[in-house]
Order: structure tokens, then C-alpha cells, then sequence
């Protein structure tokens, strides 16, 4: 793809920026890594939650617990499925709320206590179970959250990642001394992965970094400073060098080939029926005097300067970078074109939901008999789903039970909710 696009003469920098790395990929592959070592407390929990969902009478006695602990959630209990390491997350995160649920269930159930202790993990979860399950969890959802955030469609993901790098560095070299002997040998599994994508300043896409400088907030300086705390000195010396060498050598392609966009600029602004084929001449060169006396002046030059040399933005949750670079491009009219093009740039090539996968897009036994007709209309009809501007239907479900819970309480107030008006 390289040599075709360089061929075409439409390649920057000659495609050196060409091939990034899909994070939620990646992310994926440092999760699993660690997840081969999973303790006995998690083994405990999930052989009760599973206890509990095998029947049905099980699960009304333990709904009746819930109520007795009075535990207000709407979660419910699941399992975990061996290819998505999210739903070890999403088990964990769903049984620490009911754990009190499932202390009062043991003392109910005496077959529980029974079937647990002949099972793998040998025995109920006991306090020292939950406290580990506790900190298990909350380490997971780090990779959660960065994985929802960096799979992120309708915004801007380019210059979020880097964020999520230093943070997900921090964690592993804190968990890595960890008293805990089995979370630090998991950290130490995962950083061994996340050294073989982050670790070589020569294979890292700089692009990553330089979407965080056109960041107002943060700028070169902000990138400098992390790189130095999160990496030894000599990867530190060679990614801050590599990153300026980038960011000026994308500065001057740029800069360079602003001759052609004033020139496409000039051309689409004007209408063949209002200026004859001489004053479009003149027209394309005016344009090039402008830009001439801009060098003469010293200004085009220094555009990047003063872009970094200006203070930064005031960091706030909501701040709209497209937005501001919109406004600003007349001040940063090579900066913002960078702009536009590299905040464009995905970080992530798979959805949320298929980033958690880690058994790959197979036909199981069951589906495999299927033609690949049908096979074909499967997977259009999720997507035209997926993308519809209605509403799916678990948030109808969730708008019912809200609506049937607001009756409900209009009911024993003594109010008829017949002659309620509802919008």
C-alpha cells in the first residue's frame, strides 16, 4: 500500500506514518496474557455464581437474600465466557455487589456449602476471597474503560491514547512490586507484553504522540515531561528526539505543499462565468506573493513556535479540539491542516464488542452447516441493527420498567393510574 500510494505521489512523508497499530488489539492481547494466571478466589467466586444460576429455585432464594440485605442494584449475576476476557470483569464487578447476598445464602442453602467445597477452588468464597476479588476487578476495569474509550466512533480517539499509555504504564510498574505474589506475576506476564508494542522507540507510530502536541491542552512540552517518567533515560533521550524530528519534518511537508492548496482554494472560489481564464492567472498569483512575503517576513517560519510557545488551554472533560482547531486555523493555517488530518486518524480498527474476543470470528459446531448466503445476511442484518436510529430494544425494555415502576408507586400512593396522563 506504501509503494501504490507513494506512486500516486499522494503519500506524506513518503507513507512513514502509514501503519499504526490497532490499541484495542493490542490491549486485548496484554489482558489475555495475564489472565492465564488466575487465582483461587476468582475460581471460588465463579463456582458460586454458578451454583446459584444452575437452577431456578436457586436463584428465587438468592433474589430473597437480596431483598433480606437490602442491596438496591440492577445488576445481575452472570459467568464468564472463556474466549471475551471482559465477562471476567463483568462477573466480578456483578458478585462483589451481592456479596453479603451470598454470605446469607450459605447460611440458608446447606447443599451449597457441600457442593462448593467438592468442586475446583475447593470451598466457599470467605472474606479474604472478596478482598481479592475486589482488587482483581478494580485492575481490570482500567483495560475496560481504555478499551470503550479508545473504540469510540462518534469522537475524536488520536489524542487519547497516549494518556491511556502512561496510565496503563504506571499501573503495571506499581503492580509489579505489589505484595501480592500473584497480581505482581500477572502485572509482570502483561508489561512483557506491553513492552513488545510500546517499548521500541523505532516501531512506535509517532503519530500517537504528536495528535496529543496539537492537542491545546497539553502541547510538546506535557509529551516531553510523561515520555521522561514513564520510560528509562535512553528510551526517553530517543523518543523525545524522534518525536521532534517528526513533528518538524510533518511541519515543513506540510508547510511546503501549501502552494497546492492555495491554488485548489483559489480555484474553487471562483466561478469560470465571473473571471476570465487571465484573471484566474492573476488570481493564483497574488496568492503566491502572500505566501512569498509571509516567508520574506519570517512569519510562516515560526508558526509552529508560536503555536508552542502559546499557553495552554484550560483542561476541561467536554473541550471540543475540533471545535478549537476550527476557530484557530486562520492563526495556524499549516498546524490546523495537520490537525485535520491527523485527529482523523482511528486508533482503534474494531468495535467495542469484538475487541473483548479472544477465540477470533468463527462458525461454531452448531452454525456450521450454514450457507454463506445466509451467513452474509446475518452479518448485514446486525449491522443495519446496530447502526439504526432507533432505539435497541433492551432500552425499550428499561424505559417499560421504569414506566411500570413509576405506576407502581403512583398505585400505593393512592393515586389511579388510569387517570394519570402520561407523555
Amino acid at each position: 500500500m506504501r509503494r501504490k500510494i507513494n506512486g500516486w505521489k499522494a503519500g506524506v512523508l513518503k507513507g512513514r506514518f502509514l501503519h499504526m497499530r490497532c490499541v484495542a488489539h493490542i490491549v486485548n492481547l496484554v489482558v489475555s496474557d495475564g489472565l492465564k494466571i488466575v487465582n483461587e478466589s476468582i475460581t471460588r467466586v465463579r463456582q458460586a455464581v454458578r451454583f446459584i444460576k444452575q437452577s431456578p429455585s436457586r436463584l428465587v432464594r438468592f433474589k430473597k437474600c437480596v431483598v433480606e440485605e437490602k442491596i438496591n442494584s440492577k445488576k445481575l449475576l452472570c459467568l464468564d465466557v472463556s474466549t471475551r476476557w471482559n465477562s471476567i470483569f463483568l462477573m466480578l464487578d456483578a458478585a462483589l455487589v451481592f456479596e453479603y447476598a451470598f454470605e446469607r445464602y450459605s447460611e440458608e442453602d446447606p447443599h451449597y456449602v457441600i457442593e462448593l467445597n467438592e468442586r475446583e477452588g475447593k470451598g466457599c468464597p470467605t472474606s479474604e476471597d472478596w478482598e481479592t476479588v475486589r482488587r482483581f476487578s478494580e485492575f481490570l476495569q482500567v483495560f475496560y474503560d481504555l478499551t470503550l474509550r479508545v473504540s469510540g466512533s462518534l469522537h475524536v480517539t488520536s489524542n487519547l491514547f497516549f494518556h491511556e499509555l502512561v496510565s496503563v504504564a504506571v499501573l503495571l510498574k506499581d503492580l509489579m512490586t505489589n505484595d501480592d505474589v500473584e497480581m505482581c506475576l500477572m502485572a509482570t506476564k502483561m508489561k512483557e507484553k506491553y513492552d513488545k508494542y510500546w517499548d521500541d522507540p523505532e516501531k512506535m507510530n509517532m503519530l500517537i504522540f504528536i495528535a496529543v502536541v496539537l492537542d491545546p491542552r497539553y502541547k510538546l512540552d506535557y509529551v516531553e515531561w510523561m515520555l521522561i517518567e514513564i520510560y528509562d533515560s535512553k528510551h526517553a533521550f530517543v523518543l523525545v528526539n524522534n518525536l521532534k524530528e517528526s513533528l518538524n519534518a510533518l511541519y515543513e511537508e506540510y508547510h511546503g505543499s501549501s502552494g497546492d492548496v492555495i491554488r485548489e482554494e483559489v480555484s474553487s472560489s471562483m466561478d469560470s462565468s465571473q473571471f476570465s481564464p487571465k484573471q484566474k492567472k492573476l488570481q493564483v498569483l497574488k496568492s503566491k506573493y502572500k505566501k512569498h512575503k509571509c516567508e520574506k517576513d519570517g512569519e510562516a517560519k515560526i508558526e509552529l513556535d508560536n503555536y508552542l510557545e502559546e499557553e495552554t488551554e484550560e483542561e476541561c472533560e467536554n473541550f471540543d479540539i475540533l471545535g478549537w482547531w476550527k476557530f484557530n486555523s486562520a492563526r495556524f493555517p499549516t498546524i490546523g491542516r495537520m490537525a485535520r488530518d491527523i485527529l482523523a486518524v482511528p486508533i482503534s480498527t474494531v468495535a467495542s464488542e469484538s475487541a473483548f474476543n479472544t477465540g477470533g470470528r468463527v462458525l461454531d459446531p452448531f452454525r456450521s452447516s450454514l450457507t454463506l448466503r445466509v451467513v452474509e445476511g446475518l452479518v448485514c442484518a446486525q449491522n443495519w441493527l446496530r447502526s439504526s436510529p432507533f432505539p435497541n430494544i433492551e432500552e425499550c425494555l428499561q424505559e417499560v420498567e421504569d414506566l411500570e415502576e413509576d405506576l407502581r408507586n403512583m398505585t400505593i400512593g393512592g393515586q389511579n393510574p388510569d387517570l394519570v396522563e402520561l407523555d
